[in-house]
């Protein structure tokens, strides 16, 4: 359940209070419980009476003269008992005719106790302390009541107008001032937000967080469950947390609203963590992140790599739950995330001691047969056993899926289809984004290459993948052969060829298919 308000209302602490340019000036010395400086002060209360305890209700500093107390031992290791059953969060001693010095009684008291006990060595109003302080915790408390309704209004503006989590979560992050992150009950990392460096360190550090994760705050790290109806299914850290813990708890909970709400409204859990594997692959497939930098986030987000080998994969017309699926009956470990046009990135991390092309295999095989996907293509790189080499690996298995879905012989592919196994047709797709790759197919094909020729390129098309079949091309473009070779002539005369030489037509075949790479 949420935390509300009322207890979350933000305190000053002992040693904050310690340090107002009002209370320096009374010369405090703190005599005892010096470990425990950082309790929360919830208020300040003036009081004399003995029995000043009954009045408390926890989290008060309590100002006295002691004149109450003065010869009475006993009433004076009372009092500090009192005090400490009441949870007050210290005792501040004025020193005067009272009491001259410290007295010995309720220091020794305190400091069993725990209890923080200072002594102001010059006369000091008091009244000018509890207005200090109360009017600073009344800011204090204001202030973060207003965060709160910043904090709710800009998550549900968000929210309404369907952004992605990626977004609220950099909502949190700019008012936090830290990394967040988000994990699944495994501990594992499904989103991130804050500065990439201060993140990136939290996530090398990230398995000895996730085995702390059960035990209590400290030192900036709050956490939010997230979940409902008596459900819990992750949870939202704020790691690092620089203000007041109260604050930091007040955003962890609105956080924790705000994504149960957009879990509610777009889709289960488990869609984050697809969005999380999607997040990864994609930015090792696009090059633009370093792969050494994306290693804590793979880490984090479970993917085994240390001492691994891994098997970049792209698959054509296979659904991403059911590649997962696989995976996990098969117990492989691995992250699949769906790109665009219809492909999905499957990245396998296996044992060193492992055959790698034989899983892979296996793979696609059990894919195909028990999964429905009998028209998939997988598409894959060699080995990779070093990190830094997955993603010239995946741009690979990509250029490999993409040329078998341009091919007329998918049929006659393996169950893993390499770059070897797309000969010519893969090596252009590697080079596609050559200039100089480009600038040969615009010289070749340069009198073709308009929009009213695109019947002219489409039949020469057809006619090299035939192996220049004149018959079988008529055929596919229900012409008659006279009219065929009327176009035959049209393009040899654009194009300044002859089709019946083997050397140029070759050369026109691997500028077309280099012109039709680029066009994607």
């Amino acid at each position: 359940m949420a935390t509300t308000l009322d207890t979350l209302e933000p305190a000053l602490s002992v040693r904050q209070v310690l340090g107002l340019e009002r209370v320096l000036a009374g010369e405090p010395e703190v005599v005892a419980g010096a470990s425990q400086l950082d309790r929360p002060v919830r208020w300040v209360h003036v009081a004399e009476a003995a029995d000043v305890g009954v009045m408390l209700t926890g989290g008060e500093m309590v100002l006295t003269t002691g004149v109450l107390l003065a010869g009475d031992e006993g009433a004076q290791a009372e009092y500090i008992q009192s005090l400490h059953r009441a949870e007050a969060s210290a005792v501040v001693l004025g020193l005067g005719r009272a009491f001259p010095a410290p007295p010995d009684v309720m220091r020794r008291a305190a400091e069993r106790c725990g209890l923080p006990m200072v002594v102001l060595h010059r006369p000091f109003p008091f009244a000018e302390l509890t207005e200090e302080v109360q009017s600073r915790l009344v800011r204090r408390k204001f202030a973060a009541v207003s965060l709160s309704e910043a904090v709710r209004t800009a998550l549900t503006g968000l929210i309404t107008g369907g952004a992605p989590l990626q977004s609220l979560l950099d909502e949190v992050a700019t008012h936090s001032a830290c990394p967040v992150v988000v994990t699944n009950l495994a501990h594992r990392v499904l989103a991130t937000a804050g500065e990439r460096s201060a993140v990136d360190d939290v996530l090398r550090d990230w398995e000895r967080i996730a085995r702390q994760a059960g035990g209590s705050e400290g030192d900036g790290w709050i956490r939010a469950e997230l979940g409902g109806r008596g459900e819990r299914w992750g949870e939202i850290m704020l790691c690092g947390h620089r203000g007041d813990t109260a604050t930091g708890r007040l955003l962890a909970d609105r956080a924790a609203e705000a994504l149960v709400l957009h879990r509610m409204l777009g889709g289960s859990a488990h869609t984050w963590e697809e969005q999380s594997a999607q997040s990864l692959l994609t930015d090792l497939v696009s090059g633009v992140v370093p792969a050494r930098h994306l290693l804590p986030r793979a880490r984090a987000a479970g993917l085994p790599v240390n001492r691994r080998t891994f098997v970049p994969m792209v698959v054509r017309d296979g659904d991403a739950v059911q590649l997962d699926r696989m995976l996990r009956l098969l117990g492989l470990s691995g992250l699949v995330a769906e790109l665009a046009d219809g492909a999905t990135a499957v990245l396998l991390s296996l044992p060193r001691d492992q055959d790698a092309d034989a899983l892979a295999a296996h793979f696609a095989s059990r894919l195909r047969t028990e999964s429905g996907a009998l028209k998939a293509v997988v598409a894959a790189a060699g080995p990779r056993t070093v990190w830094d080499d997955v993603p010239a690996g995946l741009r690979e298995a990509q250029h490999v899926a993409d040329a078998v879905a341009d091919s007329t012989a998918a049929l006659d592919l393996p169950a893993v289809v390499r770059l070897k196994d797309v000969h010519l047709r893969g090596l252009i797709r590697l080079l596609r984004d050559d200039p100089q790759v480009q600038s040969f197919a615009e010289r070749e094909l340069d009198g073709l290459l308009c929009a009213a020729d695109e019947d002219l390129l489409a039949v020469l098309r057809t006619y090299l993948a035939t192996g220049r079949n004149k018959s079988r091309t008529a055929q596919l473009h229900h012409v008659s052969r006279p009219a065929l070779y009327r176009r035959l002539e049209a393009i040899e005369g654009r194009l300044g060829v002859d089709l019946d030489d083997f050397e140029q037509a070759a050369s026109v075949h691997i500028a077309l298919l280099a012109h039709d790479a680029q066009q994607g």
